[in-house]
């Protein structure tokens, strides 16, 4: 069981690699034809449900937008393979994504035109640096999911979406957004509540504040489902100036505007889900060989076609991480967790981990960016 899993992964990633004609050196001298062939259905299932105790096997989580900085991508470059998916990149996207990424400026990286690739392509180098460092947790991955545009790098490693094509994708979502977000002035608010919080009321009124003030079909709705009292509510900025005026009366103890330029997650995020979907149609999707959760339902993707309905969706409904960190993590007393990393630039999500299931973030590690650069300096 344990070598068929390891077949359909070996699959998987020869799938990923096709797309510049050449494989990593780990996945030795198998014709890429004969990689593919070995997937079937079959091997895909027995995959999923290889026999192994909890804690042999791992979760990968790759973060989202808001994670980057400059300087990401250093302790990557010593590997090869990650170099080759930032010069893959640079064809795709048609700049220096890399340099970007080493020197900034941080005004230029913070971008969503730009921040959402360069997160996209650092989480999925730094897997071959988990590769090359720890090749086990590769083999004995039980499960992934990515944090909004760290659900396209979830995927890719699942095998699902080739990597050029994937980053296309993102590529289009990215601009699409970023012009959808300089249309309406708009942002995202990080709360802390409590358990008598009223996030639905608290929208509502900020709403009914935006209409007093003469803006038409104000937005104004919870984007991000962290964590217990762990909130991101989106929407047209004088709604969510309006609830940092009113933190008290609504028990929020805690609120920072995060440095985006639009409200992701929302309605206001309409005018990019058809560039996006037209997109997802023109590139090939398959089912993934290992169970990815999505952002929309929290929920394993079952199909292809699944899979383009819920990434268009996803612009315009709520991230329910809380939510699916219960999905994989969800044990029976007793059972052992498996180890989890966070897989690209900087611990957000293992924070939110934390305070989801204290007992499954005794079993986080990080894989970053920077993570060896920092090291030969110190």
């Amino acid at each position: 069981m344990a070598a068929t899993a390891s077949r359909a992964w070996r699959a998987a990633r020869a799938r990923r690699w096709l797309c510049r004609g050449s494989l990593p050196p780990w996945l030795g001298d198998i014709p890429p034809e004969q990689l593919l062939r070995t997937a079937t259905v079959e091997e895909e299932e027995e995959a999923v449900a290889a026999a192994r105790p909890p804690e042999e096997g791992s979760v990968l989580l790759f973060p989202g937008q808001g994670s980057q900085r400059v300087g990401m991508g250093r302790g990557l470059l010593r590997y090869g393979a990650a170099r080759e998916l930032f010069r893959v990149a640079e064809r795709v996207l048609g700049y220096d994504l890399l340099g970007l990424c080493l020197g900034g400026p941080r005004a230029e990286l913070d971008r969503t035109v730009h921040s959402q690739p360069a997160v996209f392509v650092c989480s999925l180098a730094a897997v071959e640096k988990l590769h090359q460092q720890h090749g086990a947790v590769i083999e004995n991955c039980v499960a992934a999911a990515g944090f909004s545009i760290g659900e396209y790098a979830a995927l890719v490693f699942a095998g699902a979406i080739e990597f050029a094509e994937a980053l296309y994708a993102v590529k289009v979502r990215a601009e699409a957004m970023q012009k959808a977000s300089e249309a309406v002035p708009s942002g995202m608010l990080s709360v802390i509540g409590q358990h008598k919080s009223d996030y639905i009321t608290a929208c509502v009124e900020a709403c009914q504040h935006c209409k007093s003030v003469g803006i038409e079909d104000p937005v104004c709705e919870v984007s991000n489902y962290l964590f217990p009292d762990g909130r991101v509510i989106a929407g047209h900025l004088q709604a969510l100036e309006f609830l940092q005026q009113n933190a008290k009366k609504f028990s929020f103890a805690r609120m920072k505007m995060l440095p985006v330029s639009g409200a992701f997650h929302t309605q206001l995020m309409e005018p990019a889900v058809k560039p996006l979907s037209e997109a997802l149609e023109s590139i090939s999707i398959q089912k993934p060989l290992i169970p990815v959760y999505s952002n929309v339902n929290s929920q394993r993707y079952m199909q292809s076609n699944q899979i383009k309905c819920m990434l268009a969706k996803h612009l315009i409904s709520p991230v329910k991480w809380e939510q699916t960190m219960h999905a994989i993590y969800e044990r029976k007393k007793g059972v052992g967790f498996p180890y989890t990393y966070e897989v690209g630039p900087g611990k957000q999500l293992g924070t939110i981990l934390k305070n989801c299931n204290k007992r499954a973030w005794n079993f986080y590690k990080n894989i970053d960016a920077l993570e060896d650069y920092e090291e030969e300096e110190t």
